[in-house]
C-alpha cells in the first residue's frame, strides 16, 4: 500500500515510525514549513521532518494545503494517514486517494474535537481519554469512526505524561487500523454529534490562571499546562509561570481573603494561594526571564508577601 503521511510534532512521530517499520511504502511526508523557534529565533525542522529526513523520504512543505494538488501524480498514494498536521484538508484532496484519508485523533471522539483535545482534557479533569481513529471528512473531526481505544488520566497525571502515552497508543491503533483498511473490513461508525465538545487551539489567554475557581480546577489547570506552555499569573508586573500545585482544601476561605491571594509564602511550606473555593499550594515556578525551580529554591532569594494578590494581568502601579 502506498501512503503519504501528513504530520508535524512529536505526537506525529510514533505513527509514522509505524508505517516505516511495516509493509508499506512511505510514498512521501506532508508537514508544516519550518518555523523559528527558542529565544535565538533559529529556523528548526518539525520533529516528523527530521525523523523523514532520517529515512531518506521526499518532504514537502507546502505554503498553502492546496499545493498539494501540484505534486500528487508524483506520488500517487492508495492513502492518506493525518496525525496532528494542523490542518484541514479540502474535499478536492480527501476525494483523491483510493482508501481514502485516515486521521490519527488524541481525543475519543465526538469529545474534543479540535486542536488541543490533550490539554483541554487535563485542564477539565478528564478521568480518561483516548485515540480514535477515523476517515476524514470536511468536517472538524467529524468523520465516520474506526477504532477507538482509551486509556485512563491519573490523578497526578500532566499533559506531557498523557502526550506521550496517547502518542504510543495512536501508532498502535493506527496499525490495527491499516489492517482493517487492507482486508476491507473498516467500519465506519457516524459520530454523534449531539454529544461533541470541542479542544480549540490554546493561546495567550488560556495560559493565565482563573483564581475565582476551585481548588481544583486551578490545580488541573496547572498540570494541564506541564510541560507546555505553562500556566501562569502576574506577580505585580511580573510574569510567573507556575508549573506545579497540590490540593491544600478544596472547602472554605479565610474570611478576609480574595481569590489568588497569597496566605503564606515561606521555604517551609511553599507558597499557599487562596482561590475561589479551597487553597492550593505552588510546589514549582518560574520568574519570567529565570530558571524554573521549586518553591523552596524561588523563596530563598525573592520574597512573596503574604496578602499580594497574584492577578490575570499586571498589577497597576
Amino acid at each position: 500500500m502506498r501512503i503519504l503521511f501528513m504530520g508535524t510534532p512529536d505526537f506525529a512521530v510514533p505513527s509514522l515510525q509505524v508505517l516505516l517499520g511495516g509493509d508499506y511504502r512511505v510514498v512521501g511526508v506532508v508537514t508544516r514549513p519550518d518555523r523559528p523557534k527558542g529565544r535565538g529565533g533559529k529556523t528548526l525542522p518539525s520533529p516528523v521532518k527530521k525523523v523523514a529526513d532520517a529515512h531518506g523520504l521526499a518532504v514537502y512543505q507546502p505554503g498553502r494545503i492546496a499545493e498539494i494538488i501540484d505534486f500528487w501524480p508524483d506520488l500517487s498514494p492508495h492513502l492518506v494517514v493525518v496525525a496532528a498536521f494542523g490542518r484541514i484538508l479540502p474535499a478536492e484532496i480527501l476525494r483523491l486517494p483510493a482508501y481514502g484519508c485516515v486521521n490519527v485523533h488524541a481525543s475519543l471522539l465526538p469529545r474534543y474535537r479540535g486542536a488541543a483535545p490533550i490539554h483541554r482534557a487535563v485542564m477539565n479533569g478528564e478521568k480518561e481519554t483516548g485515540i480514535t481513529t477515523m476517515f476524514m471528512d470536511e468536517g472538524l473531526d467529524t468523520g465516520d469512526m474506526i477504532l477507538q481505544k482509551a486509556i485512563p488520566i491519573g490523578e497526578k497525571d500532566n499533559v506531557g505524561l498523557v502526550h506521550d502515552r496517547l502518542a504510543g497508543l495512536g501508532a498502535q491503533v493506527l496499525a490495527e487500523t491499516l489492517a482493517l483498511i487492507e482486508a476491507g473490513r473498516a467500519p465506519r461508525i457516524p459520530q454523534d454529534g449531539r454529544l461533541a465538545t470541542y479542544a480549540p487551539p490554546l493561546d495567550r489567554d488560556d495560559e493565565l490562571i482563573n483564581w475565582n475557581g476551585s481548588a481544583r480546577s486551578v490545580y488541573n489547570h496547572v498540570r494541564g499546562m506541564d510541560p507546555w506552555p505553562g500556566a501562569a499569573a502576574f506577580w505585580g508586573d511580573r510574569f510567573l509561570k507556575i508549573w506545579r500545585a497540590e490540593i491544600v482544601s478544596e472547602d472554605g476561605k479565610q474570611e478576609t481573603a480574595v481569590p489568588g491571594q497569597v496566605l503564606s509564602a515561606n521555604q517551609r511550606s511553599g507558597v499557599l494561594i487562596q482561590t475561589g473555593r479551597g487553597q492550593v499550594r505552588v510546589v514549582e515556578l518560574q520568574l519570567q526571564g529565570a530558571r524554573r525551580m521549586t518553591a523552596t529554591a524561588f523563596l530563598r532569594g525573592r520574597v512573596i508577601a503574604e496578602g499580594t494578590v497574584l492577578g490575570k494581568a499586571p498589577c497597576q502601579k
